[in-house]
C-alpha cells in the first residue's frame, strides 16, 4: 500500500475518482478537514489515527494521507494505439516522449506542465521506474492524476507509429534550432531526455529536427523539467498566436 500526503495530490487524486481510501486523519486542521468532507462527499472512507501510526505508515505527512493501491505515478490510462485511433481529424495534437526521466522531481514537474499547458499524451519507456509515488504526485501538484500517459516497451517504434499518423518529432536539445523558429503547428511530439545522458542515439535519429531554447547563462544546459515548461509554452504560444 502507498500513501499520497501532499493535500493537492490528495484533493486531485479523490476528485479524479481513482482511489477508493482510506483517508487516514491524524491533524483535523483546516486543510485537513476540507479533505475529510471532500472524501466524504466521494464516498471515501475517513479513518481516524493516531500521530504515531500515520507517522509510521506515511513519514512525510501533514497530518493527513490517503491510501492508494497502485504506484501513485498513473495518470489516465490510455495505450498509444487507442491514443492515435481517438485523434480522427484533429490536426492539432501534442504528445511528449520522456527518454529515461527517473527523477521523481523532474518527473512530477514535467506532468504539472502537460497539465498547464495542454499535451494530449505522455510517453514513457516505463514511467513507474519513477516509483517515489508520493514525490511525483506532491511536485506535479496532483495534476498526476489528469495527464494522460502511455508506456512503450520501445521509444523508437513509439516515434514511429506516432509518425505514421502524421507528427512531427522533435528532440529537445540545447544546440537544437531555437524553439521559435520552428513550425510547431499540427501534430507534433517534442521528446525529452535524461539530464545525464540526454536522448538516447536511436531516438535522437528518430526525431526530424532538434529544437533547443536560447541561453544567455554561465551554464549551458536548463533543468529537463524546466525545460519541458519553456518548449510546451512556445508551443501553445504559436498556436494561439497564428
Amino acid at each position: 500500500m502507498n500513501y499520497l500526503t501532499g493535500f493537492h495530490a490528495i484533493e486531485e487524486r479523490i476528485k479524479s475518482a481513482k482511489s477508493t481510501g482510506p483517508l487516514l486523519v491524524a491533524k483535523a486542521g483546516p486543510r485537513a478537514r476540507e479533505l475529510v468532507n471532500l472524501a466524504v462527499s466521494c464516498k471515501i472512507r475517513v479513518d481516524r489515527v493516531g500521530t504515531f501510526e500515520l507517522d509510521r505508515l506515511a513519514p512525510d505527512n501533514r497530518g493527513v494521507a490517503l491510501a492508494v493501491e497502485d504506484a501513485g505515478d498513473s495518470g489516465p490510462d490510455i495505450s498509444l494505439e487507442e491514443f492515435i485511433n481517438g485523434l480522427g481529424d484533429q490536426k492539432n495534437a501534442l504528445a511528449i516522449i520522456l527518454d529515461e526521466i527517473t527523477d521523481p522531481h523532474n518527473y512530477g514537474a514535467i506532468l504539472r506542465s502537460c497539465d498547464q499547458f495542454g499535451v494530449d499524451l505522455v510517453i514513457s519507456r516505463n514511467r513507474r521506474s519513477a516509483k517515489h509515488a508520493d514525490i511525483i504526485a506532491k511536485t506535479s501538484a496532483g495534476t498526476v492524476s489528469w495527464v494522460p500517459q502511455a508506456e512503450s516497451a520501445n521509444l523508437v517504434r513509439a516515434a514511429a507509429q506516432l509518425k505514421d499518423a502524421g507528427f512531427w518529432i522533435y528532440g529537445a536539445d540545447m544546440q537544437g534550432e531555437p524553439v521559435y523558429a520552428t513550425n510547431l503547428l499540427g501534430r507534433v511530439a517534442l521528446v525529452l531526455g535524461s539530464e545525464g545522458a540526454g536522448i538516447s542515439r536511436l531516438l535522437r535519429e528518430s526525431c526530424d529536427g532538434m529544437v533547443g531554447i536560447p541561453s544567455m547563462g554561465q551554464i549551458d544546459s536548463l533543468n529537463v523539467s524546466v525545460a519541458a515548461g519553456v518548449l510546451l509554452y512556445e508551443v501553445q504560444r504559436q498556436r494561439v498566436h497564428t
